[in-house]
This record gives C-alpha cells, structure tokens and sequence, in this order.
C-alpha cells in the first residue's frame, strides 16, 4: 500500500503538549511547500492547536481534521484527534496529562504505521519522565520503537549534513555504560551502522570511526582497560567482517581536530560523547534518526524546551530536517 503512494504520507506526532511541539509543527507546516513533498498527518488536538496559533498569533496555518490516514489531504496539513474533549494545557510546565497524550500519539501512529497508513513518522519531543505510566516503561522514543517494532538492532543515529552520530549506548547513567559494554555490542552496533549507511545514505563504501571511552584512549590502561580488552577487539573483528571501522580514537581531540569530517559516521560510547560535539557542530539541523528499524522514524534534535515554550522564540528547523531527512531515507530505500 504505502509503496503506491508518490506523495509520502507523514505521521507527526505531538510529543509534549506543553513544550515548544505545536510551536514548532505549526511553523514547519505552515509553509505550503512542504505539501509539494509530503501529505502530514499530525496526531494530538486540534484544540491545541488553535490554542498555540492565538498565543503565538500565528495566522497563516490552516489544517483539516480526518479519523483515519487514509482520509488525508495532499493538500492540506491533517491531524487527528486523539481526544474529543478539551485538553488542559499548562504551558511550560510537566503534568501528568501531558504525558498521557503523548505516549497515546505515539501508539496510535506506530499502529498506523504498522498498518501500512503511512511512510514514516516524526517524533516530536517528550519528557522522558511524565511520559512514564503502568503501560509504558521506556526511556526513550528509541526504545520504544525496538520494543513495538520487535527489533533488536535499532540504533540510535545523530544525522546532520556533514556529521552523522551513532551510539553504542543510549540512555544510560554514567556508571552503567562500561557495564553495558562488551565486544559483541560494539561490533554488532557497528553492523547496524554500516547497513543504515548503505541502505538509507546510499554510502557505498563507508568509512565508520570509533571513539574510546576513557580519555586519552585509556593511556594504555592507565585510565582505564576498556580500549584495550573491548573497543580495539570489536574493531578488529568489525574489520575481518568487511567493516571499514577505525580507532579508538580520543573523543576531544577526534571532535577538536575536525577529524570526524573524514569520515562517513562515528560511533560514540555513550550519549553525551556523542551529543554533545553534536549539537555544536550540527548547529539547528540535526536530527535522530532510529536506525535499523524495519520503518523510517525521524526526529527534531532536541528536547521539549520547557524554558521558552509560548514565547515565539522556538526555532522549527530541525523539526522540517527531520522531515525532509524521513523523505530523503523512504526515497533512497524505495531505489535499493
């Protein structure tokens, strides 16, 4: 069903209905020419909606409200309703509500996905914390997303222009990451990598740099043991598997130097290693990109914004990278 489609059908869901989302959807959407490419279809409250466009006074944003993806308008921006009654808003802060309705909009358009009544979806941002209930138990879109689509190798990917970021780890406290390491995950992360490069990048022969984890790659185990008896090993063993995976190499001075620009990706120990250098480099254009899945999801390189929520100030680029980058991967999969 979905490959018949020309124009792709794009699932945009809510996230934090307290955060900067609707802010930055409505500015994203706003502009016609994105119905040129894609056909959205949100998934929040349309009351909401109009709640946003009259404090941001926002004017120009028109949209339709359908029960079904396949009622969408080509075009016109689509959402749907995932509730008749009026949904309290407190702008700025974290409720309890808001949490509700953000994990229901991401199981319905997963469901919606899996149905084949859209191409993709994006995510906008949640709150890891209020988004926690009896039926939900991730702590992230990432895991949620292995978890309903029963895939073991997803992995989560940082993708800018000219830098793309994968993790060996995700969303982990500190103290756990060298636990959570082993030779195993890191060379079957690095064969999730080099897939997603082929597949969705069309890199046909990628070159995948791999950071330490210790500073200074461990001093020869004088930091630490883990370059030496994990990382050197998995990349040794990636390489016998055809893999073009260099390092460990130190993340300060492999960000510092500008020698990731070498290469096609990086493959960073834990999240901040990666996101940090990331988001600086990135600049308002990245986006998280969940590789490995059997489904395209896309999202807005940052969080919920709490801080500047309603005031007007949120910038919406990484919310259109994120769709377009969705476009870009349905296109290039579509031609393999």
């Amino acid at each position: 069903m979905a490959a018949e489609r020309t124009n792709f059908r794009i699932g945009i869901t809510h996230g934090d209905l307290n955060g900067v989302s609707y802010e930055i959807i409505i500015k994203t959407l706003a502009d016609n020419k994105l119905l040129d490419f894609c056909t959205p279809v949100v998934y929040g409250q349309s009351r909401v909606v109009g709640f946003y466009k009259k404090m941001l006074q926002i004017q120009d944003f028109s949209f339709q409200n359908i029960k079904s993806p396949d009622q969408a308008s080509q075009k016109k921006v689509n959402i749907i309703n995932l509730a008749d009654a009026e949904v309290p808003v407190n702008v700025g802060e974290s409720t309890e509500i808001a949490g509700k309705y953000a994990a229901m909009a991401l199981k319905v358009a997963c469901n919606d996905l899996k149905n084949g009544l859209l191409d993709a979806i994006v995510t906008a941002p949640i709150n890891k914390n209020n988004i926690q209930s009896d039926d939900f138990h991730f702590t992230g879109h990432t895991e949620f997303l292995a978890s309903t689509f029963e895939c073991n190798d997803a992995l989560m990917m940082m993708v800018s222009p000219g830098l793309k970021v994968a993790f060996a780890t995700n969303h982990l406290a500190i103290h756990d990451v060298a636990a959570n390491l082993s030779k195993e995950l890191i060379v079957n992360k690095l064969k999730v990598l080099k897939q997603s490069l082929i597949y969705d990048f069309g890199c046909s022969n990628p070159t995948i740099a791999v950071l330490s984890l210790n500073p200074h790659s461990g001093d020869n185990g004088l930091l630490g043991n883990e370059e030496e008896q994990i990382i050197l090993p998995a990349i040794r063993e990636a390489f016998d598997a055809k893999i073009n995976a260099f390092g460990p190499f130190p993340a300060d001075g492999f960000f510092g130097s500008g020698n990731f620009s070498k290469f096609d990706a990086v493959l960073a120990m834990y999240h901040d290693q990666g996101m940090a250098p990331f988001k600086v480099l990135a600049d308002n254009e990245g986006v998280n990109f969940t590789a490995g899945l059997p489904v395209v999801r896309t999202s807005p390189a940052h969080g919920t914004g709490y801080d500047i929520a309603g005031k007007n100030i949120a910038d919406e680029q990484s919310l259109r990278s994120a769709i377009y980058l969705a476009i870009d991967i349905l296109r290039q999969r579509r031609s393999c």
